[in-house]
């Protein structure tokens, strides 16, 4: 490139005090030194971008060209560096965040508005397309903030643990597996299963069917969760969900909730984060506020908010 920012600030001041004088005394230059700086830059154009008339610097075409540029990128890296500042006092940014579950998404809605409260400048984006594969997003720079239910091992990362739920089976009222205690893996044989992602990528396969060389008859992807929820209610098969997640439902009767196994199937979730030592109050205020107890999936007695590294 044949200019820089001194250049376009050069161009600015010249053409805005229409001298050379109170150009180089606005820009802390000598007349003589700022008269260089010009015939340098119109040297390396190879242009004039100013006439000289009566001691007056009156813009050529190719002046208010360059005037027009460089009033742009000045403006430009004037907001730029006013960014970066409240970046940097951490009054504003974006966190950028994913959860395995897309369940969970239904409860970000009333954490946001306090979220908002405190810090307004600062975005939250959440990343739907990671979804699927959180902490591969999160260790290729895409997301800030992972939620998670499996912590692999990974130098990379550390895990801030929020909260357990549990995954129980979902039924309209009146199916034949609503009147047993509870569900096992080869209850599910001959069952059309509704499912967010593929077997390949269920916890549900990986935890139950797969230990116990079972696979049900039919295993349907749907990502919605009202659109599962719908179908079950008309029997058109079962689901699984954390059970916070249909409470309503089910206290209305428009569901029957039954646990996995005897023991019931339980998650431990946790705030997954790149092991660096930089974190933005922004990002610690969000995970503390998933660990309250308020929140919608979380049990009481079992939430704690610890800072580990691995």
């Amino acid at each position: 490139m044949k200019l820089d920012i001194r250049h376009l600030k050069l161009i600015v001041a010249v053409t805005e005090e229409k001298s050379v004088t109170r150009a180089g005394e606005r820009l802390h230059l000598t007349q003589s030194a700022l008269s260089h700086q010009l015939r340098d830059i119109e040297d390396r154009l190879g242009t004039q971008l100013f006439l000289r008339l009566n001691k007056r610097m009156l813009p050529t075409q190719a002046g208010e060209r360059l005037l027009a540029t460089a009033r742009q990128v000045l403006d430009e890296l004037k907001r730029v560096e006013d960014d970066i500042a409240q970046m940097a006092s951490h009054k504003q940014g974006a966190l950028r965040l994913s959860t395995e579950c897309y369940t969970c998404y239904h409860w970000l809605p009333d954490l946001l508005k306090e979220f908002n409260r405190k810090f307004p400048d600062v975005e939250v984006r959440i990343i739907l397309e990671a979804t699927r594969q959180p902490i591969q997003a999160l260790l290729n720079g895409k997301l800030d903030l992972a939620i998670v239910s499996r912590v692999p091992r990974d130098k990379q990362l550390r895990y801030q643990p929020l909260f357990k739920d549990e995954v129980v089976a979902i039924m309209m009222p009146g199916h034949p597996l609503s009147a047993r205690p509870y569900l096992r893996a080869r209850d599910f044989a001959d069952q059309n299963l509704f499912l967010y992602v593929e077997p390949k990528e269920s916890d549900l396969f990986r935890l139950l069917f797969t230990p116990a060389g079972v696979t049900p008859a039919k295993v349907s992807q749907v990502q919605l969760t009202e659109a599962i929820l719908e179908m079950v209610k008309a029997g058109l098969g079962v689901s699984v969900m954390a059970r916070w997640a249909v409470k309503e439902q089910v206290e209305s009767g428009q569901l029957v909730a039954r646990p996995l196994t005897s023991k019931g199937l339980h998650r431990q979730w946790s705030a997954a984060l790149l092991n660096n030592d930089y974190a933005p109050p922004y990002v610690n205020e969000f995970i503390e506020l998933l660990s309250r107890p308020a929140m919608p999936m979380a049990k009481p007695g079992i939430i704690r908010l610890v800072s580990s590294r691995r």
